[in-house]
């Protein structure tokens, strides 16, 4: 069986508090979707606002390889005629390829919120899909609040189904817009209408419930042969079906065909994130920075024999990797895994040492999860033959404010690179900043390449707050140049200590790549 995806991401996805995509942002997000291979790109409502129509306009000019562009709009107003409805002139002038047209299942919203009649809704659905065929569109009938709605009054709820195969629509999807049904009930609902139409059902849920990819993976095993969704389940209150997780469930579990490049499926989800200006969740299934990461020592050595043991699928499948992290957790399977990593041999004495040492440090408060090289520097460092490139004589951070409120940092560093002694001051907007500036200023006449290196973010947590300002804190910095990043790390009850241990870290790395 072959499954339709539908992408809702720049309409129902951009309601998302915090979201707030640009017309730029749109035609780049369409182009990535039509790349990935999703079927229907919902673009947004058209006559809503002048940037939606402006997208429909401009996406007539654009090469769109895949995906059908799709507009989102309501059945007509009641009491009018369909011919006399602005919304329904909006669509003739965007063009779309479809239009998805929602309507009123619930009779609690018929009555409270349309306060009109059962009848009247009828009419609605029928005069705006009627409308929509004239003109030649493919028409998805979306049936809002439906399970509510079925469960309230299934009589009329299998009316409106059946009135809106009758004026031509060409699928119903049928939408849990509260986000409120359990997998059981979609089961149960779903199965009783599968010989309601002859046309195809979808589904589109949202995720009130923390229920929604799975509500629509039911739906799917019931017989739906559409699904709806957003990438990383974006969407207003609690968001929408991921359907980063509902794909790659069809594809690698159900069996199903699907027409989306599994393989672009982890990029996709991190460009959408960066073009929304939103944190991935390193927990995301399938996509997610941790999805395959393995921290146990047990686990990683299970792993290393034969992947299954502790993967459900092959990473590489969507588009991500395995990653083995090391932690005081570790056994010698972790240290050997990320020294493979690093092109770094250890014998038996080397593993030993520094599984230990990582151990011990943890202890300190380092933590090497995330902070990668960090731990390839510790590891290089402790095997005979590496040469520091620098050595620090010592360094001062001086912090003044003046009556005038004004707060000034500099920092004065001595370093000596092959028996040369550099001495240099800098100013900073903080003190961290201050000796940053101080480093990079005494290096760069000795490694020039680091003028391409600049730090790109910068954490400070508190490990253990029981000390109150005497804790110690751990510190993570970003760093990054033309082609890379990296992640550092330093703990220390200073915090100064800390962050110059994170930025010597930094540089180090980039002398050493």
């Amino acid at each position: 069986m072959k499954l339709l995806t539908y992408d809702t991401t720049l309409r129902d996805g951009a309601q998302t508090e915090g979201i707030s995509f640009s017309l730029e942002d749109k035609l780049r997000i369409v182009q990535k979707l039509d790349d990935f291979g999703i079927d229907y790109i919902e673009c947004g409502w058209p006559g809503s606002n002048p940037k939606d129509m402006l997208l429909f306009s401009m996406l007539r000019e654009f090469d769109i390889k895949h995906a059908k562009i799709t507009a989102f709009g309501s059945t007509r107003r009641k009491d009018i005629n369909v011919y006399d409805d602005i919304n329904f002139k909006n669509f003739l002038e965007a063009k779309s390829d479809a239009v998805c047209i929602f309507g009123k299942t619930w009779d609690l919203h018929v009555k409270d919120a349309l306060r009109t009649t059962l009848a009247e809704n009828l009419a609605m659905i029928s005069d705006s899909i009627s409308f929509l065929k004239e003109h030649n569109f493919e028409v998805i009938y979306d049936a809002e609040h439906f399970f509510d709605g079925y469960k309230a009054n299934p009589l009329y709820a299998e009316k409106i189904l059946k009135t809106a195969e009758a004026a031509g629509a060409d699928q119903i999807c049928l939408c849990d817009t509260n986000g409120g049904m359990l997998p059981f009930e979609i089961e149960t609902i779903i199965s009783s209408l599968v010989n309601t139409v002859n046309i195809p059902l979808g589904i589109h849920t949202h995720n009130d419930a923390g229920t929604a990819v799975a509500n629509s993976i039911m739906a799917i095993k019931c017989g739906a042969t559409i699904v709806q969704g957003t990438i990383n389940g974006y969407g207003e209150r609690c968001g929408n079906a991921d359907l980063t997780s509902i794909i790659p469930a069809a594809a690698f579990k159900m069996g199903l065909v699907v027409n989306a490049d599994l393989k672009k499926l982890k990029e996709t989800s991190f460009y959408i994130s960066e073009v929304a200006n939103k944190v991935p969740h390193d927990n995301q299934p399938y996509v997610g920075y941790s999805a395959f990461s393995h921290k146990a020592g047990i686990h990683v050595s299970a792993v290393e024999r034969n992947s299954k043991t502790y993967e459900h699928i092959m990473p590489e499948e969507v588009g991500n990797k395995r990653r083995i992290v090391v932690s005081e957790l570790s056994g010698k399977s972790n240290i050997l895994a990320k020294a493979r990593d690093f092109n770094i041999d250890l014998d038996e004495k080397e593993l030993a040492d520094i599984l230990r040492l990582v151990k011990d440090k943890e202890n300190d408060g380092l933590q090497y999860e995330g902070a990668e090289a960090s731990l390839e520097l510790l590891m290089r460092k402790n095997l005979s033959g590496y040469q520091n490139f620098f050595d620090l004589e010592g360094f001062k951070v001086i912090i003044e404010k003046d009556d005038t409120g004004k707060i000034t940092s500099k920092a004065i560093i001595k370093i000596v690179v092959e028996g040369v002694e550099e001495h240099t001051a800098s100013n900073g907007a903080g003190p961290v900043n201050a000796l940053d500036n101080a480093l990079r200023k005494a290096l760069e006449k000795f490694y020039p390449q680091l003028k391409e290196v600049g730090l790109s973010d910068f954490k400070v947590r508190v490990v253990g707050s029981g000390g109150g300002t005497e804790s110690k804190v751990r510190v993570l910095i970003e760093t990054r140049d033309t082609s890379d990043e990296w992640l550092t790390i330093g703990a220390s009850e200073n915090v100064i200590e800390a962050s110059w241990q994170a930025l010597v870290d930094a540089v180090e790395y980039k002398l050493l790549k």
